[in-house]
């Protein structure tokens, strides 16, 4: 099963959206247009909503981190 973390290669903000969006395994593109598209629906309240998973979300731990993204 995996584990629900913070992005640190994806990160825009807090790396919430990035996270959710390895976790499913499609683009970050589309969680942060969906949070932007419901946050507008809700009148903000999902804002309150992403600020809490960036609270208790936790980072990756370090030797789990990978860094595939990076192309040097």
């Amino acid at each position: 099963m995996k584990k629900l973390f913070r992005s640190h290669t994806d990160n825009k903000i807090a790396g919430v959206c990035g996270g959710i969006a390895e976790w499913l395994g499609i683009d970050s593109t589309i969680v942060r247009l969906l949070f932007i598209i419901s946050a507008f629906f809700s009148f903000g309240a999902v804002l309150l909503v992403y600020f809490a998973a960036a609270l208790f979300v936790p980072k990756p731990p370090y030797n789990d981190m990978t860094f595939t993204h990076f192309h040097y």
